[in-house]
């Protein structure tokens, strides 16, 4: 009989006090408390780990051989556990290859369905292609040239492995002398080599003719004879021009436009019969930015866009000569502002010009530097010129990845290009009112079937306005988590334990409703649901609540409140509830901070992405919320265009703003600081200690100490990136990475330094009696205490106390740490920089991960900022930092195409007011209840 619980005893997992829980199954249960209280420690590290441990050890021995034994969580027995299924945040794709479509499989399907009812088109006339008789290839053939010679080939095999040991022997049994393997022919009875594990084509050479009228019957009965053993298809080569053609008598049109073989990978990017032979299938390219070779347009256009090319003073000069000759003979002063110079004679420098300068025409800065990256063998050339460069669209396929042959395919007019750059809502529309004859209904009903499927699960946690196409590796976490959630809800699973990590990240409360229907939908089928989260509804909607506290970090790890979720009002030391019954709240400022219409910052003309050519203002020296549905253009605006615009003008970063006419009030910031939730490293060298420069402060102190110095040892020694100082058997990692195959890969602890990360002399050296490796496991407030004499390193480590990170270890693996404490590590290495008063902070979502109590606290953090005159310009979703700002724009209506506009700009009590905003809908009663 299957137990109703999941009981839980002892797990000192980290942080956890030796906890005695039970869980139960089949409910949607909620795991929250303050910031480093063991809600992780609980969820993934205890009862996820043992759930992935059990499963190794379900496999045969045979196939454990291959994955090594994991480690079982500091616990004494876990009961009633079903497989798990944990589904994150920080595992977002970064394969440039990996699209929203892909993920979900949609992409599976789109590719089946054209290639099932697509209607073939011809590029250049758009007419429908119809199918080709052997005769009228033979008449387009006979076209050539008289005497031209030609062999015709008949494809057996199309890029497939293997090593096909009989292809010889059957060839020569059906009457065939030679075959062309790989584009190499050879005789039928040369014994044939190939690497089974490579992509290989093979061909039989049926005819070898030189073009006349008189060899018409014999041309027609090879081209027959080829079409018949290649299955429809025939190569005609020219071995003196060394070019080839195929001919299909599937496919053809009348300006010699030809489809071989129509088959589902012809519609896949990551095929090579699929993607744009350009590109390869990444849409996108590295190319000369005309832009980036122009930092300062405001100098002479000769100085500002020579390339510079250190040791090449020589040619500098010649290169300069060349274009004052140019200037001098199109009449353009050479010394004037590159803004002011015409864009025509600007174009004959960039791209070259016909005009003879000293004997020969002038190339181009562009064709030039493309010239030298291909041909050099220089690293550092490539290096210096890649500085100049911009991944922009793929000029062959516009971006779409695709080659023309899987673009010539339409379905409804449209090709498979351009359903992918739908939004899931706009896919979900197109396959609802797509017209199929009676035939092309019946074949393609079950594939459209699981695209609605598919699109449907998508929509419903909230995903509705990313585009097919999206890259995975753009995907914020909350976005990234929740594709994989719909993947989940898609597979049916039923008697599983899923354990998420704040699925509500980045979703408005409008959409929130949908994603709680989802969750609810999973748990209904009979499945158990334990979701770590601060959002107030997801906690409100849960059946049952396990509140960790009282602290963080060794303050928590208790359990003060596991029950239904109706009970925990009721509780007097937990937290959260005090939160929920309204004893606590964050109070809303007793007057916002005035505008001065003079330090304002203007966006003139946004039109990225789904930006509606609007203007925007940010009123400089207050905290500004950007609100507004997922995917109405908040982070567009904020991030695409204007933290590139500034960095840009500000600090002559590389990369390009988004489109956008010009920003007025740049003068008034002296600094852009953009504070996002990306990793701070992605290897487990890297920590917060590292990452502050605290650790830096630490090896000097260490180095200082009289055993150290009588040992020699200098601050090198204990650091665990250089040899001396660290355990080599792990290379100061404590740990080993294990590639699990078809498991997520783990680490297990180094069995030498047992994770300690240093050799045993460099651990004899001792500040208080902590070792080098136990300041590293010591928690920020530990910490704070043990260096308090000791200023450089007390006011690092108070300033990650303040943003709400005094529970996290100095040594903390960076690859373990949310993408919230990632952003506030961040935020507190800028904060302890001295300020200039003329600062714009940027931050997206800087309240994921934290409780309400936390948020009280950063939000004392980022209103000091503000006090010394800083801007504070906020991404965000959380009412309790939207109620407290001085100044909101919320973007909207709704999301992708219905969105891009501005909703409302002004303070919150007006936003509250407004008619049509769905932020306003959930503003207002929390402005009331304030």
């Amino acid at each position: 009989m299957k137990s109703k619980y999941i009981t839980i005893r002892q797990a000192r997992e980290h942080n956890l006090k030796s906890l005695d829980l039970k869980i139960p199954r089949d409910q949607f249960v909620v795991i929250t408390g303050l910031s480093g209280s063991g809600k992780s420690s609980l969820a993934f590290d205890t009862i996820y780990a043992e759930g992935q441990r059990r499963y190794v050890e379900s496999l045969s021995a045979y196939a454990r051989q291959f994955l090594e034994q994991l480690q079982k969580p500091d616990v004494e027995s876990i009961e009633g556990l079903s497989p798990t299924i944990s589904i994150e945040q920080k595992t977002t794709s970064r394969n440039p290859r990996s699209t929203v479509a892909t993920q979900t499989e949609i992409s599976d399907y789109l590719r089946l369905l054209y290639a099932s009812i697509g209607v073939p088109h011809d590029p250049k006339t758009g007419k429908p292609i119809e199918k080709q008789s052997a005769q009228e290839i033979v008449s387009q053939i006979m076209a050539l040239p008289e005497g031209t010679r030609i062999i015709i080939l008949a494809p057996l095999i199309k890029g497939k492995k293997g090593e096909y040991k009989n292809i010889p022997k059957q060839v020569a049994q059906a009457g065939f002398a030679r075959i062309r393997v790989d584009g190499n022919i050879q005789d039928v009875q040369e014994e044939l080599k190939l690497d089974k594990y490579k992509m290989h084509t093979i061909e039989v050479v049926v005819d070898r003719i030189a073009l006349k009228d008189s060899v018409k019957k014999r041309l027609t009965d090879s081209i027959e004879t080829a079409l018949e053993v290649g299955q429809g298809s025939v190569t005609v080569l020219q071995p003196e021009e060394e070019t080839e053609k195929t001919y299909s008598e599937k496919f053809s049109s009348e300006s010699g436009f030809n489809i071989d073989e129509v088959t589902p990978r012809l519609f896949s990017f990551n095929s090579p019969y699929g993607a744009c032979e350009s590109c390869n299938g990444l849409g996108t390219k590295m190319e000369i930015d005309p832009e980036l070779l122009v930092p300062d347009s405001d100098k002479p256009w000769i100085n500002a866009i020579a390339p510079r090319t250190r040791g090449r003073s020589h040619y500098l000069m010649y290169y300069r000569a060349v274009m004052r000759e140019l200037a001098h003979i199109h009449n353009v002063d050479p010394y004037q502002p590159f803004k002011k110079t015409p864009k025509s004679f600007m174009k004959k420098i960039f791209y070259g010009t016909g005009d003879s300068i000293w004997g020969k025409p002038f190339e181009g800065v562009i064709p030039y530097l493309e010239r030298m990256f291909q041909n050099t063998d220089s690293d550092w050339l490539k290096d210096e010129i890649s500085r100049f460069m911009s991944v922009l669209p793929c000029p062959a396929c516009n971006g779409t990845r695709m080659r023309p042959e899987a673009l010539a395919f339409r379905i409804n007019g449209l090709n498979i290009a351009e359903v992918n750059h739908f939004s899931i809502k706009d896919a979900k529309k197109f396959f609802a009112e797509v017209k199929l004859n009676k035939a092309e209904g019946e074949i393609s009903e079950q594939i459209i079937k699981e695209i609605n499927r598919r699109l449907d699960f998508c929509f419903n946690v909230g995903l509705d306005y990313l585009t097919l196409d999206r890259m995975s590796a753009t995907l914020s976490g909350g976005e990234a988590e929740r594709i994989r959630l719909a993947t989940q809800v898609g597979s049916g699973l039923t008697g599983v334990i899923y354990i998420l990590d704040e699925p509500s990240i980045g979703l408005h409360q409008k959409d929130n409703q949908r994603l709680l229907t989802t969750l609810h939908s999973l748990r209904d089928i009979g499945n158990t649901l334990i979701v770590v989260e601060h959002d107030e509804e997801t906690i409100r909607k849960s059946d049952y609540i396990v509140d960790l506290g009282p602290g963080a970090g060794e303050y928590g790890g208790e359990i003060i409140y596991a029950g239904k979720t109706a009970g925990i009002l009721k509780s007097k030391k937990s937290l959260t509830g005090q939160y929920l019954n309204g004893k606590r709240f964050i109070p809303v400022p007793a007057e916002r901070r005035p505008l001065d219409p003079k330090r304002v910052l203007t966006v003139k003309g946004a039109e990225e992405n789904n930006l509606k050519n609007i203007d925007v203002t940010v009123p400089l020296g207050t905290l500004t919320c950007v609100t507004g549905v997922s995917g109405s253009g908040k982070s567009t605006l904020v991030n695409e265009i204007l933290f590139k615009a500034l960095a840009k003008e500000l600090h002559h970063a590389k990369d390009k703003p988004g489109r956008h006419k010009r920003i007025t009030g740049l003068q008034q910031v002296d600094k852009i600081i953009e504070v996002d939730q990306s990793p701070i490293g992605r290897t487990p060298r890297s920590n917060p200690a590292t990452y502050t420069g605290v650790f830096s402060h630490i090896r000097n102190l260490f180095s200082q100490l009289p055993e150290a110095k009588m040992r020699g040892y200098k601050p090198g020694r204990f650091s665990f990136n250089v040899k001396g100082g660290r355990c080599e058997a792990c290379q100061g990692d404590g740990i080993r990475k294990i590639e699990m195959h078809f498991l997520p890969d783990v680490y297990v602890e180094c069995e030498v330094c047992k994770g300690k990360r240093f050799n045993e002399q460099t651990l004899e050296i001792q500040f208080k009696g902590y070792s080098i490796c136990d300041i590293l496991n010591l928690a920020v407030t530990e910490a704070i205490q043990l260096f308090e004499n000791i200023p450089p390193i007390r006011s690092v480590l108070t300033t990650l106390n303040d943003v709400g990170l005094g529970y996290i270890r100095l040594g903390q693996q960076a690859t373990t740490l949310s993408g919230g404490e990632a952003q506030r590590v961040k935020l507190a290495s800028e904060l302890r920089k001295q300020s200039t008063g003329n600062t714009l902070y940027i931050l997206d979502e800087p309240t994921t991960g934290l409780h309400f109590a936390d948020v009280d606290k950063l939000l004392k953090v980022l209103q000091r900022l503000v006090d010394k005159g800083n801007t504070i310009l906020v991404i965000e979703h959380n009412l309790d930092i939207i109620k407290t700002a001085d100044y909101i724009i919320d973007l909207g209506p709704d999301g992708g195409d219905k969105g891009g506009e501005i909703v409302f700009a002004g303070p919150p009590e007006q936003l509250a007011e407004h008619p049509t905003s769905h932020t306003a809908k959930y503003l207002k009663p929390l402005l009331k209840q304030s």
